[in-house]
């Protein structure tokens, strides 16, 4: 079930080896393009258009109103809601640990130096629909932005045919405390958080992932307002050795591919007779769920098993994979964790599964994917904030540093930020 790759002491995984999978085709890039730009150009019309075109819903009005938000409290069990509102306190105490402050220093010459921390003002948020509904990420994306003081958030996810959204998003929604919550997914909800429409304000930046047009259509928009991450397939990656459980790693290599038919599951390992009871293992719990298909369909097409001679050539694997969440079931698990540097997220021995950090552990689950973990992090309150430098000088200051501007200007040929310096003493 899962494509093996032997790997020689000392030889690289290179990328043709690993034959990864998830860019976004020319086709939907394009695609994304054209209706962002539609709903850009036509506003509200547009947006129903598409709504009634991808959802096969027609609606009198986008955004979810008050009674529906508290109808839906109704619909979800009551051990549901204390699990939510658990989630979002340790994903807030967690987030909170992280949040920078304003600083200034002064130096001998009086000159004073420093970066002013702000909130974004307006956020847009994005949560998946497709196959199963995620209150999870509801919470991971709007905790952190509240944490950092974002004065408004707006949430777009996708309605059933009926018009309807999923219960548990709604009140997750609430519980998170987003301002306002729109009925609208795809491209065309990107389009309308990024530019706006006659009911719905345009934001500053759209944070949360999606399928592949939404990934397309942020891409498309960024720079005309901010985004968090070009978001691929979900991935997780298990680091194993003789001693882990074939359970284990089938049960969490299955919990990754559950997700969508384009995750990707890698188990990296020095055991080479554990792939065939990790094998095993998959198709007795393949009996019991009731994603078989879709995780079938993802382990056949993006599940890799690399055998290493070592552990540090795992380890070496591992970074250069450098993938969205990763999990050591290893002895001296913690000595593994350490050494690796390109992880979104580090699940630390047996009893850590990928699941905690989904739900309830605390780090957000929106992380890095495709191999961008070698050079990005996980969404956090830094996201949500902007940094602004701050200079003061004193004449004694400007004095000091006089010269030194001078001949960098003269230098580069800017004659006027020379003579912004020399005037100033001049007068």
């Amino acid at each position: 079930m899962l494509r093996r790759i032997e790997l020689e002491p000392g030889q690289e995984l290179t990328e043709e080896l690993l034959d990864r999978k998830g860019g976004i085709s020319a086709e939907i890039a394009c695609g994304a393009a054209d209706i962002v730009d539609d709903v850009r150009a036509r506003g509200d019309v547009a947006l129903g258009e598409y709504t009634s075109q991808f959802d096969g819903a027609t609606l009198e009005d986008t955004r979810v109103s008050a009674d529906e938000i508290a109808n839906a409290y109704e619909q979800v069990d009551d051990s549901v809601i204390e699990a939510l509102r658990y989630a979002a306190k340790r994903i807030e105490a967690f987030h909170s640990h992280k949040v920078p402050e304003s600083w200034t220093v002064v130096d001998d010459d009086e000159v004073e130096l420093g970066q002013k921390i702000t909130p974004i003002d307006r956020v847009g948020v994005y949560v998946p629909g497709g196959t199963a509904p995620y209150p999870s990420s509801v919470l991971m994306n709007v905790m952190p932005a509240k944490v950092a003081g974002v004065d408004s958030i707006a949430m777009a996810t996708p309605p059933t045919s009926d018009g309807t959204i999923t219960p548990a998003i709604l009140v997750a929604a609430d519980i998170a405390g987003v301002d306002e919550i729109y009925k609208m997914g795809g491209a065309h909800a990107i389009g309308a958080l990024a530019y706006g429409t006659e009911t719905i304000a345009a934001v500053d930046k759209i944070v949360g992932p999606g399928n592949a047009y939404v990934a397309a259509a942020k891409k498309h928009v960024d720079g005309d307002v901010g985004i968090d991450m070009i978001a691929g397939p979900s991935e997780v990656l298990i680091i194993a050795d003789e001693s882990a459980d074939p359970r284990l790693i089938a049960i969490d290599l299955m919990a990754q591919a559950e997700h969508d038919m384009r995750a990707a599951t890698y188990l990296v390992t020095t055991d080479p007779t554990i792939l065939e009871k990790v094998e095993e293992n998959l198709k007795d719990h393949l009996k019991r769920t009731s994603r078989a298909d879709i995780t079938q369909a993802s382990l056949r097409d993006n599940s890799v098993c690399v055998v290493c001679d070592s552990i540090a050539d795992a380890i070496v694997v591992a970074d250069r994979i450098a993938p969205e969440h990763l999990e050591v079931m290893t002895r001296d698990a913690d000595a593994v964790a350490e050494a690796i540097s390109n992880a979104g997220a580090i699940f630390v021995g047996a009893w850590t599964p990928e699941s905690a950090g989904d739900y309830v552990a605390g780090p957000n689950h929106v992380l890095p994917t495709q191999g961008t973990a070698r050079f990005s992090s996980a969404l956090s309150t830094d996201d949500f904030l902007k940094k602004t430098s701050i200079l003061r000088y004193t004449r004694k200051g400007l004095e000091r540093d006089r010269d030194a501007i001078k001949n960098l200007a003269g230098t580069e040929g800017l004659w006027a930020h020379r003579e912004a310096v020399t005037m100033r003493f001049d007068s």
